[in-house]
């Protein structure tokens, strides 16, 4: 009976909630959004593209309520703005996920500066500066989930997303170092990490996998499942599980072997062109 009734309660996790989604504007973010509102949840939208916010605002105004602010997370000043305009205006944001992030998909030595410096602030520093903003209300209220979109890349090497993988490899052990400390504070806020694959949501056009790339709507249901369910790794498909396994096992020949040779993974970037500007 305990278990049906706590199954029950995850499955309403997002009902009367409000939801934050930084890059919910388009992608696996807008897909989120949308099945966050339709499990009754108040959706709030962060994106630097504001025409896009718009339209979905209009698209989505028949399933709840939904709030747009326009912010450009490599801004360390705008997300603090923009986080206390949310807390002022709208209250407590129940639900954090992280998801916004760029690729620069090319070697390493043709970046610039500022491709490293964006990249990094983007992809990585802004998911601890806006979690910075709205943890310390989690705790008072002692309840909260905070969901940090990383990537399959943040556990495995690969030429054209050195940087790109860095900023993965990062979100990564702050996600999940920042699971333990709420754990160990005996605070009861839900820490969820995702590690994707590569999704098919035009970021990153042109890659060739021999490994079947997902579909945003599944990707995006099953991340939504997970924030449910309290998972706190969330990884598709089921192979990226195996990832840590093998590199433990396997000297690093094999596994250069195995992943680059046999799987082609060093090899999907080569064609890559992106979303563009």
């Amino acid at each position: 009976m305990c278990i049906i009734q706590t199954s029950l309660l995850n499955m309403e996790k997002f009902k009367n909630r409000r939801v934050l989604i930084t890059g919910g504007a388009s992608g696996i973010g807008k897909i989120m959004g949308r099945l966050a509102l339709q499990k009754g949840a108040e959706l709030i939208i962060w994106d630097i593209d504001k025409q896009k916010m718009d339209d979905v605002k209009v698209e989505f105004s028949n399933l709840g309520k939904v709030y747009t602010f326009h912010v450009d997370i490599s801004d360390i000043e705008q997300i603090k703005t923009s986080s206390q305009r949310v807390l002022n205006e709208i209250g407590i944001v129940d639900i954090l996920i992280n998801n916004a992030g760029i690729i620069i998909g090319k070697y390493f030595s043709e970046h610039s500066s500022d491709d490293i410096r964006r990249t990094m602030e983007i992809n990585a520093n802004a998911a601890m500066y806006i979690t910075q903003e709205f943890l310390p209300e989690m705790i008072k209220q002692n309840s909260g989930h905070i969901c940090n979109i990383a990537s399959s890349a943040g556990l495995i090497s690969n030429p054209k997303m050195s940087v790109y993988a860095a900023t993965k490899w990062a979100v990564i052990g702050w996600s999940d170092s920042l699971r333990i400390e709420m754990k160990q504070q005996k605070h009861n806020i839900k820490i969820t990490t995702v590690t994707p694959y590569y999704i098919n949501t035009g970021m990153f056009d042109g890659i060739r996998s021999r490994v079947p790339i997902l579909k945003p709507e599944k990707a995006a249901r099953k991340i939504i499942r997970g924030i449910e369910r309290n998972k706190i790794f969330v990884s598709m498909p089921w192979s990226v599980h195996l990832v840590r396994f093998m590199q433990g096992l396997f000297p690093v020949w094999l596994f250069d072997w195995f992943v680059g040779g046999v799987m082609g993974i060093y090899d999907t970037m080569t064609h890559f062109v992106g979303r563009g500007k």
